[in-house]
């Protein structure tokens, strides 16, 4: 009797997939979320919970050592693959859910089988994941105007330790701002967390839970993956560089959809978990063409109740604030410039943007140049998010570790454009 069969048929009937992306990878991250909510698959927030590794996007030679460590802290039956395209994510699910129904020796085998059509002889992931998350419960207020009056609860925990447990530097000893000896530790955020910028490690010096001397780190040039083309949410801007005529309405929607990709990042790391998934349902919809007059009711009411949050505010207040004189000098534009505050400060301008776009989805005068992408405008032949990782080593200092992640969240800073070719030379 084959004691095995009942429970790899039950893991294969609904496993939980752990997503990954690697620079450059974003509309294949889209392609495969959109799939696993199609299919019903839970989506893994620790690889302690997942049964299948996905990593979506192109290869990335400088986050290998990564995978490997993310690889073996998957429990087994485990299975994996790399969808380097869209197109591709489907067909890797169906083989990672076929393969996780085999027999163990047959799952080996067709693993080896897998890399190899999952793209090129190492096609297994090329991330890696550090990760210490504690889902939190929603709380219910009395927020207007909505049936559901749910809010966010506390940050996730913001550990991010890429090495095993038994890899962890031991602490030293240091003084801390009041002059007290502290117990020191190095703990690194990344490259891989869930809802985290992907491939993007900061290393934290803490001293009790107060950052201090925190850097930012990003695979180097040559291990990062070769760009197909600009980033996926700057797409149209730059087509319109190009000369070619973009519609307003069209930079609008990609727009808001990146803005609210990035809220529903920021809701997450906040533990609000009902309105991340509303916001990343709003992204969706926006991506798929609805109308604004299908969007402008659900959007509204979301930016009432995210904005109206007296729970998130309280929870973010007086964090990672960036003023308009520091943004500009750090050469710093789009919301995080216009914002000149705190976290607070920041999502509210992404409320307001979304609000302020689905408004002009019909909008067919051309894309000029005075229009700015989600992130802003290129600045010193770079895109706008090399900017925002600038500044956030100075946002970080002083802060305590659970609002570490939130500051982040904040910024949201584009690992697509982080990787592609500066946008003067790809113009």
């Amino acid at each position: 009797m084959d004691l095995t069969a009942l429970p790899l048929r039950a893991a294969a009937a609904r496993p939980h997939v752990l997503l990954v992306t690697t620079p450059g990878g974003t509309a294949t991250r889209l392609a495969a979320e959109r799939q696993l909510r199609l299919q019903d698959l839970p989506q893994a927030r620790t690889p302690a919970e997942a049964d299948i590794l996905l990593v979506a996007g192109p290869e990335c030679r400088g986050l290998r050592p990564a995978a490997d460590r993310l690889w073996q802290s998957l429990p087994a039956p485990r299975v994996r693959a790399r969808a380097a395209t869209p197109g591709a994510v489907a067909d890797a699910l169906a083989r990672c859910r076929t393969e996780l129904a085999a027999p163990p020796v047959r799952r080996h085998a067709g693993h080896r089988h897998e890399n190899r059509a999952g793209g090129g002889p190492d096609a297994g992931p090329d991330a890696g994941f550090g990760h210490g998350r504690d889902e939190h419960d929603d709380h219910d207020e009395d927020d207007e105007d909505d049936e559901d009056d749910e809010d966010s609860g506390g940050a996730h925990g913001a550990h991010g330790d890429s090495e095993p447990p038994w890899g962890l530097p031991m602490a030293g000893q240091g003084e801390d701002r009041d002059g007290l000896v502290l117990d020191r530790l190095h703990v690194p955020l990344g490259p891989f967390l869930a809802d985290w910028p992907d491939g993007l490690t900061v290393r934290l010096t803490l001293q009790g839970d107060v950052v201090q001397r925190p850097e930012c780190a990003w695979p180097p040039v040559g291990g990062r993956p070769a760009a197909a083309g600009p980033p996926f949410w700057e797409e149209p801007w730059a087509r319109a560089a190009a000369g070619e005529r973009v519609a307003a309405g069209e930079g609008a929607r990609r727009r808001a959809a990146a803005h609210a990709d990035s809220l529903g990042r920021l809701l997450a790391v906040a533990g609000w978990t009902r309105a991340a998934t509303t916001a990343r349902r709003l992204r969706d919809d926006l991506l798929d063409g609805a109308s604004g007059a299908e969007l402008r009711p659900g959007v509204r009411r979301f930016a009432r109740r995210v904005g109206r949050s007296r729970t998130l505010y309280w929870l973010t207040r007086g964090t990672g604030t960036l003023t308009a004189e520091a943004a500009r000098d750090a050469g710093v534009t789009g919301p995080a410039a216009r914002a000149g505050g705190d976290v607070p400060a920041r999502y509210r301008t992404w409320l307001a943007a979304l609000v302020r776009d689905v408004d002009r989805l019909a909008d067919r005068t051309p894309l000029g140049p005075a229009e700015e992408g989600p992130r802003g405008g290129a600045a010193d032949g770079r895109w706008p998010s090399a900017a925002l990782v600038r500044v956030l080593p100075g946002l970080l200092e002083g802060a305590e570790l659970a609002a570490a992640r939130l500051v982040v969240a904040s910024l949201d800073p584009d690992p697509d454009e982080l990787a592609a070719v500066p946008p003067e030379v790809d113009a």
